[in-house]
């Protein structure tokens, strides 16, 4: 959780300066009840002739079941668009009503919209402000005393692992196509993330449930026990510069819009009171900050949109947006995604990623206290724990590190990999508590060609090639691998330094297509994705190993669903 406050100032408006940014409140001056309401407005972003704004509401009245918020300018500006409210102006009088999705505000509860405006000469913030008739920021004389209500970056009061003692939410969109599919009952009541994978996905899109739909439903199933809900946030700017199966509908430079249109509006659902005693776990952009070490530069892995993202600086602006944003949330823990051991593993690619997630989480407001963990293994299908042979196993007066599979990496499987890269972290500067998450969802490598013993000592790449259960062409093959299963069940505290194995990624829902589907939802085709693909630098130029007919990443595919229970390790019962 963030340490640090914005000190607002009461009852008074400040003219946006050179920083663009300007507020207009002090919800600490008075008591609670006293100030029935408060309004947070901030100019983001400001040029010539436009701006953006982020408002927030808080309601320290009786609950409402709609709302209305009024403003005048004292100058020319208009509003131009806007979202997460119905905006409108006459004049210089501006109104902003709720949406259907956000029409309940608790008393308490804080409900956030943004908008898109013009002017010329100054802009000025509104002084005034009133909400459904009443006026915001000044003590009303009602009850209530001056004492200050509960600092938003101060002590949390989240427990030191989210998973423990806690049920972890099952989606039911998920587990009404795993429950369709023969057999499919056996797992169907497994919890997985829910992927917030494009701005439209907050409210539900394509007939799909929103992140507000998904909370509720989460309170249903939560009782009156503990229950963990996952989200993964995964929608930054240019995001996935390397895969462009998995590319988003943001451009490299739309830092602005995935501030505003993205995260803010995630967060202030996140915020509301009503979820407050649910757990809610946030996997914070996946296949991102790695990529700045491993593929920019003069690498022969290097690729130009990795390079334009390093340098533009905004996968360390958007991760460390998120983390401060929703780390003031004190039930969200934010765990960072990691890469996987096939992709950091290596002596030049361990330390240099350690230092730019410490960067990422120093930026844009963020503080290391944001994070919570991190996760590895995302949507990946890296071995859980090679049994059969050790990283420092020799054939022949050759090391295990020598062989074409492990390839001088320093380890063998994720639990490894994940227990010394935690390690690490804390070295460059993250609490020593942080916990690491493991996505088993599709790592179980089971079925007829699970090797049962070590390979032949004949080479040391028979011995390696004949022992791993991790069965693909290269650990850098991650679409759709054929021969996958799935891997450990969820479970909390498996092992040291490890919160939980997580089925982060639904197992079912495609990497990829295997060739080009025209979509409305960014994501473009990657020749790892295809099949018949014959490899480039970055998996040593291996077959693909992708299996054939997938749809758009994220569709349902049933082929791969059925292949990842006929090869679980653990056996499926």
């Amino acid at each position: 959780m963030s340490r640090t406050r914005t000190a607002l100032l009461a009852a008074m408006a400040l003219v946006a300066g050179a920083t663009g940014t300007a507020f207009a409140v002090d919800p600490g001056s008075a008591g609670i009840a006293a100030v029935p309401c408060t309004v947070d407005y901030k100019i983001q972003n400001q040029w010539s002739t436009g701006f953006t704004a982020a408002v927030t509401v808080t309601n320290n009245s009786a609950a409402k079941s709609s709302w209305s918020l009024k403003w005048s300018y004292a100058g020319n500006q208009k509003v131009t668009s806007g979202w997460n409210a119905k905006l409108s102006q006459s004049g210089a009088a501006v109104t902003a009503a709720n949406e259907t999705y956000n029409a309940q505000l608790a008393t308490g509860g804080s409900v956030s919209f943004g908008f898109q405006g013009s002017y010329s000469g100054s802009n000025a913030i509104p002084a005034t402000f009133t909400l459904d008739g009443v006026t915001c920021n000044v003590d009303d004389g009602g009850p209530g005393g001056p004492t200050d209500p509960p600092d938003p970056g101060g002590p949390s009061t989240r427990v030191n692992n989210p998973y423990e003692g806690a049920k972890v939410y099952v989606n039911p969109e998920w587990s009404a196509n795993a429950a369709a599919e023969p057999g499919g009952s056996r797992v169907a009541g497994q919890p997985t993330g829910v992927w917030l994978d494009r701005i439209a996905a907050i409210n539900g899109a394509g007939g799909k449930m929103g992140l507000r739909a998904h909370l509720d439903e989460a309170l249903r199933q939560k009782g009156s026990g503990e229950l963990v809900v996952q989200f993964v946030i995964y929608n930054l700017p240019g995001r996935d510069c390397s895969a462009l199966a998995s590319n988003g509908e943001l451009k490299a430079d739309e830092i602005g819009r995935y501030k505003t249109e993205y995260i803010d509006p995630i967060k202030a659902i996140l915020a509301d009171s009503k979820y407050a005693s649910l757990r809610i776990v946030t996997t914070v952009e996946i296949d991102s900050l790695p990529n700045l070490v491993t593929n920019t530069g003069s690498r022969p892995t290097a690729v130009p949109q990795c390079d334009v993202m390093k340098a533009n600086g905004n996968y360390v602006k958007g991760v460390g947006y998120a983390l401060n944003k929703l780390g003031d949330v004190p039930n969200v823990y934010n765990y960072v995604d990691a890469g996987h051991h096939g992709w950091i593993g290596w002596d030049d690619n361990f330390g240099p990623t350690a230092t730019i997630m410490k960067e990422a989480a120093t930026a844009e407001g963020a503080t290391v206290n944001d994070v919570h963990g991190f996760i590895t293994n995302t949507a990946n299908y890296s071995a859980l724990k090679e049994n059969n042979f050790t990283i420092n196993d020799t054939v022949g007066g050759k090391s295990v590190r020598e062989s074409k599979w492990v390839d001088w990496n320093r380890y063998l499987d994720e639990l490894s990999y994940a227990q010394a890269f935690r390690n690490q972290l804390v070295s460059a500067g993250f609490d020593s508590n942080i916990g690491m998450l493991i996505d088993t969802s599709r790592n179980g490598w089971g079925g007829a060609a699970r090797p049962t013993g070590p390979g032949a000592t004949t080479s040391v790449d028979t011995y390696v090639d004949g022992g791993r259960y991790d069965r693909r062409f290269n650990a850098g093959n991650w679409c759709n691998q054929s021969g996958a299963g799935l891997g450990e069940r969820p479970k909390a505290a498996p092992a040291a330094g490890i919160d939980a194995y997580v089925w982060m990624k639904p197992p079912g829902e495609s990497d990829g297509s295997s060739k080009a589907i025209p979509n409305d939802e960014g994501k473009g085709f990657d020749r790892m994705c295809d099949p018949t693909y014959t490899g480039n630098p970055r998996n040593n130029n291996n077959m693909s190993g992708a299996l054939a007919d997938a749809p758009v990443s994220g569709h349902w595919f049933s082929a791969q669903f059925r292949q990842l229970m006929q090869n679980a390790y653990p056996p499926l019962s």
